[in-house]
């Protein structure tokens, strides 16, 4: 695959969030350029959120959504997201998404959108940690390291991705040293994203797939490419807590405070340099171990 320049992935994000609308309540999402396999659960989720977006008021920006999966997605075919006008309040507005793929349904997503309003206000502090330019993206790592690491994990790390992630520690397959559930991570856009919020809502959600189901195996350190291990997220949740931008530095803060019976569960709260918390997370996922299944 050819590189990818900051500006082709800007425009790559732009065109895999932005849904076409079929006919009223239908929309369909591209399916992944150049992709192959099994869907980024992350872009199902951007694109039945902007399904969503697409029939709410833009005076109701989106405050929560949550969404399970159902089936595996193919990365080589476009979605299509029916949606539920569930209810039209005075302050609130609720959407059903049904995301389905050759016939079948292989997500269902719930939003809530509220109006702008005052409030009291109170927030956790952010994270103390290293800024973004003192850390080095995952690409970097993955050269520098290249001779320690898989060679499934380095083909990933050469995918074009119009995220880049600049992790504060190692993680697997980083290293093979067992920590605690607890893990930070800068994200951002490689380009300027403009200025739709609805636009960054959706990439925020998307993004927030990535690193999030890790958290909980950091203790046996056990990563995604490890071929005894089976990985997939059973559900995401996401709440917006204030505006933001994505082309702009944000903290990803994760943790996870239990895992068992094959499965692990872990939050996320994303925070702006200045501190600001803007968004939370919360999934749990499929993290079998294979040795252990009878």
């Amino acid at each position: 695959m050819a590189e990818q320049t900051g500006t082709d992935m800007v425009k790559w994000l732009h065109d895999v969030l932005e849904v076409e609308t079929v006919e009223d309540n239908f929309f369909r999402g591209i399916a992944t350029p150049q992709g192959r396999g099994r869907s980024f659960g992350g872009q199902v989720i951007g694109q039945a959120l902007m399904s969503a977006i697409r029939t709410a008021d833009p005076d109701r920006p989106v405050h929560s959504l949550h969404a399970y999966f159902m089936r595996p997605g193919d990365a080589t075919k476009p979605v299509l997201y029916r949606v539920e006008r569930d209810r039209d309040g005075r302050s609130f507005a609720t959407r059903r998404v049904v995301a389905i793929q050759s016939g079948k349904p292989i997500l269902n997503l719930a939003a809530s959108f509220h109006v702008t309003e005052p409030g009291l206000s109170h927030q956790v502090q952010m994270p103390d940690v290293p800024p973004p330019e003192e850390l080095e993206s995952d690409e970097e790592l993955g050269e520098r390291m290249r001779g320690d690491l898989p060679e499934a994990f380095l083909n990933w790390l050469n995918m074009p991705r119009p995220i880049e992630m600049r992790p504060v520690g190692l993680r697997p397959p980083f290293t093979r040293e067992k920590q605690e559930p607890v893990q930070n991570m800068w994200i951002r856009v490689r380009g300027d994203f403009g200025d739709d919020p609805d636009l960054h809502r959706a990439a925020l959600a998307y993004t927030s797939d990535y690193g999030l189901l890790g958290t909980c195996v950091l203790p046996f350190a056990k990563a995604f490419v490890d071929p005894d291990m089976q990985f997939a997220s059973l559900d995401h949740a996401m709440w917006f807590h204030d505006d933001f931008r994505m082309d702009e530095w944000l903290l990803y803060a994760m943790d996870s405070p239990w895992a068992g019976g094959a499965r692990g569960f872990n939050r996320g709260q994303i925070f702006t340099r200045d501190g600001r918390l803007v968004a939370s997370t919360a999934q749990e996922g499929l993290v079998r171990n294979i040795d252990l299944k009878d």
